[in-house]
């Protein structure tokens, strides 16, 4: 059954709107003209009209019920067409079969209930599925996307939502490839990722002509070998056994054409000694000298133009941000020959002056051949770059490609046991989905028997017969309900004399009928093949018309519902529930009478406009209409709940019906002039109006001009009444009553 109602942004519900819950199996809603009963009952008709897409209609276990409702538009439908659509019903020798039908309805509660447990499994399955799902997308996004984000920014593209990260992992997991290292990864992104690449010039390495010299020069003989004069020269002996070859080479440089000696200053330089210096210090040993300078000068230039060529080279580099030499381990290696290139100028500078000395030379072969290693694999490096350059969309692809293998890897731990947990989940799921589906064929086959069964025993004859029998029953005699020749399963109305009596039936009659029709159609079927199914019953202002007799008897129709919902508070029966909406007091008091007191199967409710905004105020259990004259008092006393005109309509009905019956004066000429002035004199006279002409002939939304304040002065000159007519303890009584 419905448990509650929710409805705004429609007609005269503001978007605040109403709400109605906690309904029972039986529901009374009073409420005036205009106040918005019908909408009310529309949206229970037809909820799925887009102009209740703001409106809410829950149901007891999400379980929606066929719903019936009488209101304007029902009698519409099915009154005024010539013949009215026939309601089959079960006919009265149909024991057997209804024993088998009732057997197969039992059977489909079982399996109706075997469904519904098997549908509450399989929701908490599907959550549970849910809950594992979220729960991998949250540590996925932490995990992968919030680690990676700042490092692999491009790759993630397009999957940057929860959902579709989850996506792309699991897209990723069935491949099992042995990923590239992260710091790999990275460096090609900071390529590939940043600005759009440009070709990088390759490097050029140290010369090999440069090289071999260098190396010769350094292994040449001339450094380990002393250079001397002839041995075989008389004064060779005494020059080497005290080693001053290179004192006296120096010294020879300095002889003077005379015999002076340019150390001791004596005259001990003859011609003899002057030539036996001269085949001491031959041409071999002048060839060897001048070889080592010529060596030492060329080892200087090359030296000089190496370390000027690196230096500018490390330069360079330091200032390229898109480098790809090792500059820190370039630069010390650069240093290092350096130091030995430096070493060896040293060396040579002493065996140019030092002859006889023998010096080693450091070898700078390992120094130069790391440093053009280090320059040939920049230039690997650089090779890589252009060829990423030439192949940039396709490269881009590749590395995107490559850091999610890496990532699916990273991973991949907790996705098997994602994957371990989903398959069992999917399993259960499975397992579940294949029973109900086995339900649902059960109940199919079973429903098509019910249906078969129910062809051979329904008719609309039986209704037809119980129709016209309630007719009799309450006076109907002029007219009665038979088949329509024309057209099958439907019906006609016909006077005694065959003639077709639709048109000429007074409003009365119009409303017992269509009502009749309904209650019917409430236990039966336009289908010749369906069993009356579960219905709502919705009841909306049945009574149009003052007809006292018809009043009473759509009050009896409807009690015996009531009744039957009270007595049938388990399964039994086919209406599950009644919501009945009336703006007439004698008929809500007579429909919802009863001599047990409250209840707690019924629910109570008033729907009011103030203004232009319907509200509703719900009273439970406890019926707020004890008799029409205590409901308008009541509207008096919540005042603050009405406009002031229908306040002012209230007070002349409570005049009307009052002074009517007990609270007798003179006449309204003598009442009035006891007011004191024009204006109460004119609110008086106003109040006192409908006495003779009777509430019914004016509307509930009669407008009459006023001030703000026009309320207050028709409540004064309201009571003022009481008191010029000595009926002030009644009216003391009515307003100060507890009865609500």
């Amino acid at each position: 059954m419905i448990t509650s109602i929710s409805i705004k942004n429609v007609a005269t519900y503001d978007a605040n709107g109403v709400y109605l819950e906690d309904l029972q199996r039986i529901n009374f809603i009073y409420g005036a003209n205009g106040t918005g009963k019908t909408v009310l009952s529309n949206l229970l008709a037809n909820g799925a009209d887009p102009l209740f897409s703001h409106c809410e209609v829950s149901w007891q276990q999400d379980r929606a019920l066929q719903t019936l409702v009488y209101n304007k538009r029902f009698r519409e439908r099915h009154f005024g067409k010539g013949s009215i659509e026939g309601v089959f019903t079960l006919g009265e020798d149909t024991r057997e079969n209804m024993a088998l039908i009732r057997e197969r309805e039992g059977k489909l509660a079982e399996i109706m209930k075997a469904g519904t447990q098997t549908r509450e499994v399989l929701d908490k399955l599907e959550e549970q599925r849910k809950t594992e799902e979220n729960s991998f997308k949250e540590e996925a996004w932490r995990r992968v996307y919030k680690r990676y984000e700042e490092d692999f920014k491009e790759a993630f593209k397009g999957v940057a939502q929860k959902e579709k990260l989850k996506k792309r992992l699991l897209d990723g997991f069935g491949e099992n490839t042995e990923p590239d290292s992260f710091d790999e990864l990275k460096g090609r992104a900071e390529t590939i990722f940043g600005e759009p690449p440009r070709s990088i010039s390759s490097l050029e390495p140290v010369s090999v002509d440069g090289l071999e010299m260098m190396e010769a020069i350094e292994a040449d003989a001339c450094w380990s070998g002393k250079i001397i004069g002839k041995s075989d020269v008389d004064i060779a002996g005494l020059i080497q056994r005290l080693e001053m070859n290179d004192w006296v080479n120096q010294g020879r440089a300095l002889l003077q054409e005379d015999a002076t000696c340019p150390f001791c200053q004596q005259p001990t330089i003859t011609e003899d000694f002057r030539r036996k210096l001269g085949d001491y210090f031959d041409e071999s040993f002048t060839r060897a000298i001048g070889n080592v300078r010529r060596l030492g000068d060329e080892y200087g230039e090359l030296a000089d133009d190496l370390l000027d060529e690196l230096t500018q080279k490390e330069a360079d580099e330091r200032r390229n941000q898109e480098t790809k030499l090792d500059i820190e381990r370039f630069s010390s290696q650069v240093k290092i020959l350096a130091e030995q290139l430096a070493a060896n100028k040293e060396r040579i500078s002493n065996k140019q002056k030092e002859p006889s000395r023998v010096i080693e030379m450091t070898s700078t072969r390992e120094s130069l051949r790391r440093i053009n290693d280090l320059i040939g694999m920049a230039n690997e490096e650089i090779k890589k770059h252009n060829v990423i350059v030439e192949n940039y969309g396709l490269e881009k692809q590749r590395l995107i490609a490559a850091i999610w293998r890496y990532l699916v890897e990273e991973y991949r731990e907790e996705m098997e046991r994602y994957h371990e947990r989903m398959k069992a989940l999917q399993i259960d799921i499975g397992a579940c989905e294949k029973e109900r589906e086995e339900k649902r064929r059960e109940y199919r086959v079973i429903k098509g028997e019910i249906e078969k069964l129910n062809s051979s025993i329904t008719s609309v004859q039986p209704t037809i017969d119980k129709m016209n029998r309630t007719l009799r029953q309450f006076g109907f005699l002029n007219f009665e309900i038979v088949p329509s020749p024309a057209i099958p399963n439907h019906y006609q109305l016909q006077r005694e004399n065959r003639e077709l009596a639709e048109e000429s039936l007074s409003e009365g009659e119009v409303t017992f009928v269509t009502f009749l029709y309904f209650m019917h159609l409430a236990k039966g079927s336009t289908n010749k093949a369906e069993m009356p199914g579960e219905k709502v019953l919705v009841v909306d202002d049945p009574i149009s018309s003052l007809d006292s007799m018809i009043l009473s008897v759509v009050s009896t129709l409807l009690k015996d519902v009531i009744n039957e919902l009270r007595k049938n508070q388990g399964n039994e029966g086919n209406i599950r529930q009644l919501i009945l909406l009336t703006h007439n007091v004698s008929f809500h008091k007579e429909v919802s009478f009863t001599t047990s007191g409250k209840r707690k199967d019924g629910a109570y409710w008033v729907l009011r406009k103030n203004g232009k905004i319907s509200t509703i105020e719900s009273f439970k259990e406890k019926n707020p209409i004890r008799t029409s004259y205590e409901l308008l008092w009541r509207e008096l006393r919540n005042k603050d709940r009405n406009s002031s005109v229908t306040i002012q309509n209230t007070m002349r009905r409570i005049i009307e019906n009052y002074f009517k019956i007990l609270g007798k004066y003179e006449n309204d000429d003598e009442l009035v002039a006891k007011f004191p002035n024009k204006e109460e004199q004119e609110i008086c006279r106003s109040l006192l109006s409908w006495i003779n002409d009777g509430s019914h002939h004016i509307p509930d939304d009669l407008f009459i001009e006023s001030r703000e304040d026009i309320t207050d002065r028709y409540f004064k000159v309201f009571e003022d009444i009481f008191k010029h007519t000595n009926q002030e303890g009644h009216y003391r009584m009515m307003m100060d009553s507890d009865s609500e």
